[in-house]
């Protein structure tokens, strides 16, 4: 985030967001999404896109590495096309285990997917023009191929 923040990062992403132009994030890249992070009990502020913390997953075996399947919405375009045993690539040990966006408000509807290491966390995010994995779609394969692709044809 210190990086990001140095160069005016979370401003470049709002006026994306603002003009309704494509954002995807992936991992680290969907993290620094929401509001904040706790990683070794230092919080960080996020960029603030999505409400909520990343934070440690709670599972016996980390980091969370290889590969898993999601639990994709019915109205998920980026996932699109693929069997729901599809398999993608983690890296991580922290991630969002609570989505507390109210689907109410204006924009507020999401589309969440998840996946389960020790427990349920947010795997993929779709929301407006604003689109971010906790996976890694570059290192999935021929799923990624298909989740990027997705991506694109919405451009």
């Amino acid at each position: 985030m210190d990086g990001l923040l140095a160069v005016g990062g979370e401003r470049i992403i709002g006026k994306r967001l603002a003009g309704s132009r494509p954002v995807l994030g992936i991992c680290v890249g969907m993290q620094i999404l929401f509001e904040r992070g706790v990683e070794h009990g230092v919080e960080a502020k996020g960029v603030g896109e999505w409400p909520g913390t990343v934070e440690a997953l709670d599972a016996e075996v980390l980091p969370h590495m290889g590969w898993n399947t999601v639990a994709a919405p019915s109205d998920s375009r980026l996932f699109a096309g693929l069997d729901a045993d599809t398999r993608f690539y983690f890296v991580h040990s922290y991630a969002v285990r609570r989505w507390t966006l109210d689907s109410e408000l204006p924009a507020g509807h999401a589309a969440v997917t998840w996946a389960h290491h020790g427990g349920d966390f947010v795997a993929a995010v779709e929301n407006g023009p604003l689109w971010a994995t906790q996976f890694h779609p570059e290192k999935s394969g021929d799923a990624g191929a298909h989740i990027l692709r997705n991506w694109v044809d919405t451009l």
